[in-house]
């Protein structure tokens, strides 16, 4: 289903803030502090529009977790009260078509299972007993039922006949065999035989039902058909089914007697959202694959029986990340990413589209990545969560007028000597303006010049905003200024934006970032002796892309990188992905493509003292490619360190708050062993 002239006006993100004179030690933000922040997450707004449900995640600084409560919040008033809480986490709460029932997975005992509670009463039952967790819950339009998916284990592939093991004994584990093209995923580990299948379950209780099966993964999200008799998902149900992983098809199932209709076949990712209320229409976004690197998911409509789909949104040059449909099914409230900022706008089936509110965000703030979501009720009224660049997501509504923030998330941070983000204009060697945003050290004094971290997000078809980010937060705290960007490649600015790089990554991006520090350096905020580079993943890419090609900046740490292009290809979790979508040709092929866009290929140009981080369970990035670095760096003898993060994915680096602190301590601290003028480093540096 992403040297040249440049301008040198900074101008505010936020409200202007007054230089903050006293930042000593006490108002600092600190990686201790990561164990105090809440955000708010996933808000669902009841059908009548009076209160919203939210998952409130903070860190539990005992066990070194992010947990998930549920609470509610009354729109009208802003009162909130905690509705599931206790030692477990818990997620996904899912109002009933009527609003008096809230369905949420918990996690607290016995694995993850779906429970229902009574909001008025109370009253709690457990309505599963599941094997695994459940996904994509979805209420039935009468609220008797709910659909979810679910893992189905299957017997794997075996080869030969083991010994038998007398009683007793403590053999090792029997052989692991695989046969999957994709056969383990970030985050998940080596992937266990089975697949996803569709369930329904009664709501009040009961022996769920299987109804889908066979050797595919059927997934969310699910959609009902008003008369409760059929459910919409999406899959890809053909045999090539795992070469050809990014074509799915929307399939309609029969409930009463299982049969399957796809009705979609065009070659690309189609996935269902939603029914319309009216029953006559069916949301869902999709693209014609052209194993480019990146286009914009459109929204599509079509007939109940597949008939006369459309793109209702080709005309905006944005990509869609969802939609649901209003009460009267003549419009699409969408989100899509615009310009560096989550945002809300409506679609109606007459061509018609507008913007109703931005600044959306998300839970995940170790960066300023774009983010959030959002829910929509049958009046009309819209809950989001949405942060700024100094306080991470809150829950806001917009029910006619301006948007309203109802929680105060993290009061605390008042107290704190927040770093101030300010919008940076950049113009590229070629002339294309580029987004750019600089984090100040607090405390700063107007043309004071202070060392600089360039940090590079990843994706690469990604973007960054103005949002909080704990990251950049610790680096200003230890007196560095951050600059960060949207270089070409990034998403929100137009199809074409993003393509830029296909086929040519890394390249012209490398100018965009050093147009943006030259930017930095011109607007009197960067110490041009004191220039320091950083990012992941694609922005990891990228750092060992720049100290291949200059030695401006003092040092460098390359996070979760590719460095070989050739060997990612082949052990990515996503196998055939990197083959097909960013080169040509496999590599057995033609090789050379992979090793020119390599940054091992510039080993013999690294003089820049560059530290290398990963998570030790990394399987998008593997843990081999940061190695490979590590160990030429080594022989080419570059100033150099290895960092592991212990049971870390490429995806959940920064997901227990101890381990985001000390990858951010480490990296400060290999700063501050080439900055000039820092103290000298000591052992424990």
């Amino acid at each position: 289903m992403r040297l040249a002239a440049f301008a040198l006006l900074l101008t505010s993100a936020l409200a202007p803030q007054p230089a903050i004179a006293d930042a000593g030690p006490d108002r600092q933000f600190t990686g201790q502090d990561l164990f105090k922040l809440e955000a708010a997450a996933d808000p669902q707004i009841s059908p009548d529009g009076k209160t919203i449900a939210y998952v409130r995640r903070s860190a539990d600084v005992m066990s070194d977790r992010v947990r998930g409560s549920v609470w509610l919040v009354d729109v009208a008033s802003g009162e909130q009260r905690p509705l599931v809480t206790g030692p477990g986490s818990y997620g996904s709460p899912r109002w009933s078509p009527d609003g008096s029932r809230l369905a949420y997975i918990s996690g607290d005992e016995g694995g993850a299972q779906l429970w229902v509670r009574w909001v008025s009463s109370g009253a709690v039952t457990r309505i599963t007993q599941l094997p695994d967790a459940p996904d994509a819950i979805t209420w039935s339009p009468d609220g008797s039922t709910i659909a979810y998916s679910m893992r189905v284990p299957a017997e794997g592939t075996s080869l030969g006949k083991p010994l038998p093991r007398p009683e007793g004994a403590n053999w090792a584990e029997p052989l692991e065999i695989f046969d999957r093209a994709t056969y383990r995923a970030d985050g998940g580990g080596y992937i266990k035989p089975g697949f996803n299948h569709l369930f329904v379950v009664p709501a009040d209780g009961g022996a769920p039902r299987q109804v889908t099966f066979g050797n595919f993964d059927d997934n969310g999200p699910i959609a009902w058909t008003p008369d409760g008799k059929s459910i919409l998902f999406s899959a890809i149900r053909k045999d090539n089914w795992e070469t050809e992983f990014n074509d799915s098809e929307v399939y309609s199932l029969d409930l009463r007697n299982g049969n399957l209709t796809a009705l979609t076949s065009r070659y690309g990712p189609d996935q269902v959202l939603a029914v319309s209320p009216d029953g006559q229409k069916i949301a869902y976004l999709g693209f014609d694959d052209t194993h480019r690197t990146y286009e914009n998911a459109e929204l599509y409509v079509m007939n109940r029986d597949g008939s006369g789909a459309r793109s209702i949104s080709v005309g905006q040059d944005i990509s869609i990340d969802d939609a649901k449909w209003s009460a009267d099914s003549k419009s699409l409230v969408v989100q899509y990413d615009f310009k560096g900022a989550a945002t809300i706008g409506r679609f109606g089936l007459d061509g018609s589209f507008r913007q109703l509110a931005s600044g959306l965000s998300g839970p995940g703030y170790d960066r300023p990545y774009t983010g959030g979501s959002f829910s929509l009720s049958r009046t009309g009224a819209i809950a989001f969560s949405g942060g700024s660049a100094q306080r991470p997501p809150d829950v806001k509504v917009l029910a006619g007028g301006a948007p309203r923030q109802l929680t105060r998330l993290n009061a605390w941070m008042e107290a704190k000597a927040m770093a101030p983000v300010e919008k940076l204009a950049v113009t590229a060697p070629d002339g294309k303006p580029i987004d750019a945003w600089l984090v100040m050290p607090p405390g700063r004094q107007p043309g004071q010049k202070v060392p600089l971290v360039l940090e590079i997000h990843g994706g690469p078809h990604s973007a960054y905003g103005p949002w909080f980010s704990t990251d950049y937060q610790q680096y200003a705290s230890a007196g560095y200024a951050v600059l960060y960007t949207n270089p070409r490649g990034s998403t929100s600015y137009g199809e074409g934006f993003a393509k830029l790089i296909d086929r040519a990554y890394p390249g012209e991006d490398y100018n965009d970032l050093m147009a943006a520090v030259d930017a930095a350096i011109a607007a009197g905020v960067a110490d041009p002796d004191n220039l320091f580079v950083t990012g992941g993943s694609g922005g990891g890419i990228l750092t060992a892309w720049i100290v291949g090609n200059t030695t401006r900046f003092r040092a460098a740490v390359s996070q979760k990188p590719v460095i070989n292009w050739i060997s990612e290809a082949l052990t990515m979790d996503g196998t055939g992905f990197t083959s097909r979508y960013w080169f040509d040709q496999p590599p057995w092929k033609d090789v050379t493509p992979y090793w020119r866009r390599s940054p091992l290929s510039l080993i013999d140009k690294v003089k820049t003292p560059t530290m290398v981080v990963v998570g030790s369970e990394d399987y998008r990035t593997p843990v081999s490619e940061a190695e490979q670095y590590y160990a030429a760096l080594k022989i080419a003898g570059v100033p150099t360190a290895l960092v592991k993060v212990p049971g870390a994915s490429h995806g959940g680096i920064a997901a227990r708050p101890s381990q985001s602190a000390a990858k951010a301590a480490a990296i400060i601290a290999w700063f501050e062993r080439y900055r000039t003028g820092a103290k000298a480093p000591q052992a424990s540096d």
